[in-house]
């Protein structure tokens, strides 16, 4: 194991290039650059068109690599979720989109691990929160009203 070095950009999903930001910061390292490419866009190819965090770690020796690949932004999912491609100029007035509560847990199972809540009911209302932001219903009703839901009940958010 010689000397490491690590390299974190945002891509998009599944259309990483040879161009900035990858190439220059791998050509330095000698690392083959297409090799590195084809393997980010082989990982991210399911968040097609999204930002995704990725780490590229490089053994500058041996020439060999290892790809982690992140969990792109809450919105960004909600956004791929709701099928619209940016949020509302006017959120809390005019709504764009609107997402079910199923894939409103999906994101939330997505977010678990990076999130600091403690349990799936609670990062569903991070979920929900950022639907505000969005400008995105949950089942047709208005965010707000999605979280009152889940407090009292109504929506009910199994383990």
């Amino acid at each position: 194991m010689g000397e490491r070095k690590t390299l974190s950009l945002l891509v998009t999903g599944g259309e990483a290039s040879a161009g900035p930001p990858l190439g220059p910061s791998l050509g330095p390292l000698g690392v083959n650059i297409l090799a590195v490419v084809n393997a980010i866009n082989e990982k991210t190819r399911e968040y097609a068109g999204m930002k995704v965090p990725v780490k590229v770690e490089v053994d500058v020796e041996s020439k060999e690599f290892t790809i982690d690949v992140g969990i792109p932004p809450t919105a960004m999912l909600i956004m791929k979720e709701a099928g619209i491609s940016k949020g509302s100029s006017k959120a809390g007035q005019e709504y764009v989109g609107n997402i079910s509560v199923d894939k409103v847990i999906k994101v939330a199972r997505l977010k678990m691990n990076s999130s600091y809540a403690r349990s799936l009911k609670a990062v569903v209302k991070e979920v929900v929160g950022a639907c505000v932001s969005l400008g995105v219903t949950v089942d047709g009703m208005k965010p707000k009203e999605a979280l009152r839901a889940i407090d009292d009940g109504t929506i009910e958010i199994s383990q």
